[in-house]
């Protein structure tokens, strides 16, 4: 199953360092938080990731175009026609395609953008600015035992957040209303299971994913919630790239599910 990750915005509330980088490229340790996503996905099994870019996207291809040569030790031989010599390998099992999606297309449209790329076939869906401990075989299998069209982690950051409404009995979402106030309520955590029927509610480049599609699909009853009580955290500020670094940095960091 493929993995998409919605890379392409502008990162304004972190301006401090999206003004020289796309957010997902901000580094938590000495990585991008993308890096740290997409190890998350390799540790349940999903290699095949899919990359919407956008707002200095070159940055992102260039991380990958010299990842292999950034993860190894390696000799220059200058005096030897040139000659490189690769002496460890620590790159990735990773198939990673980078898609130009746009520089100011919505989220829907940049999903929209990615569907040759997906096929008619189920794929994972994320954001590329947060980070999580959820069990994504576990997400994978509620989804295949429900009948919705997207299946969506559900989480209680407590905050500043959107919020859902979610029936206790069967796990449907009744209502999703993206950025408006509320208290303690469950929210779009990302790490979304996505069924192609949900690229017909997509129209175009101008599709909020959120404040669009997203609606018309729970209005239907087929957008349902996996209830995540672990660890969630995205990347909005200096404030949370903070929280993300200590955690990090002290070897106690939820996410790293990963050896």
């Amino acid at each position: 199953m493929k993995v998409v990750i919605l890379a392409g915005g502008y990162g304004t509330r972190i301006s401090e360092e999206s003004h020289l980088k796309p957010k997902p490229m901000i580094e938590i340790g000495d990585k991008p938080i993308l890096w740290h996503i997409m190890k998350s996905y390799s540790h349940f099994g999903y290699n095949d990731f899919v990359i919407c870019l956008g707002y200095k996207g070159y940055v992102i291809k260039e991380f990958f175009a010299d990842y292999y040569l950034h993860t190894s030790d390696v000799t220059f031989d200058f005096l030897n026609q040139n000659m490189l010599t690769v002496h460890n390998n620590v790159t990735e099992p990773w198939r990673v395609t980078l898609v130009n999606t746009g520089l100011d297309t919505m989220t829907g449209g940049r999903i929209k953008r990615i569907r040759k790329y997906v096929g008619d076939e189920r794929f994972m869906l994320t954001y590329g600015d947060g980070v999580a401990d959820v069990d994504l075989n576990q997400l994978k299998q509620y989804h295949i035992n429900s009948e919705a069209y997207i299946t969506m982690t559900s989480i209680q950051p407590g905050g500043r957040f959107g919020v859902l409404a979610i029936d206790e009995a069967t796990s449907r979402i009744d209502r999703f209303v993206e950025k408006s106030v509320e208290d303690g309520g469950w929210i779009n955590g990302g790490f979304m299971i996505v069924e192609p029927k949900v690229f017909d509610y997509i129209e175009d480049d101008t599709t909020v994913f959120e404040a669009d599609t997203l609606v018309k699909i729970a209005h239907e009853g087929k957008l349902n919630a996996y209830k995540h009580y672990g660890f969630w955290q995205c990347m909005d500020t200096q404030r949370d790239k903070g929280v993300l670094e200590n955690l990090w940095r002290n070897n106690k960091a939820p996410w790293k599910l990963w050896e």
